[in-house]
C-alpha cells in the first residue's frame, strides 16, 4: 500500500475553518516579540493564520484579530503587508 504524504491544516484565525496551510497567510511572532508577515511560511515562531478570502481579511483587520492571537499590539503595517499579500494570492 502507498504511503499517502499527510497534508498539514491550519485553522483561520476569522473565519475558523481548517484549510491547508498552503492556502494560508501566515504571521509570525518571534522569540524577540517582533510580529511580521512570513511569506515563506517557515520562519520560527509563533504563526497565525488567515485565508485569502477578503471577508476574513477584512475581518482580521476590523476587529484586531492578530492583537488577539499574539496577546500584544500587532502595528498597521502588518495587517497591510498581510491584506496585499492575501489579495494577490486570490
Amino acid at each position: 500500500m502507498p504511503k499517502t504524504k499527510k497534508i498539514p491544516m491550519r485553522m483561520c484565525i476569522a473565519c475558523r475553518v481548517m484549510k491547508p496551510k498552503k492556502e494560508m497567510t501566515r504571521v509570525v511572532k518571534n522569540a524577540l516579540g517582533e510580529i511580521f508577515f512570513d511569506p515563506t511560511g517557515k520562519a520560527a515562531g509563533r504563526g497565525a493564520y488567515v485565508c485569502a478570502d477578503e471577508a476574513c481579511l477584512k475581518k482580521m483587520s476590523d476587529k484586531k484579530l492578530l492583537h488577539k492571537a499574539f496577546a500584544s499590539q500587532v502595528g498597521e503595517e502588518v495587517y497591510r503587508g498581510v491584506k496585499e499579500d492575501g489579495v494577490g494570492n486570490e
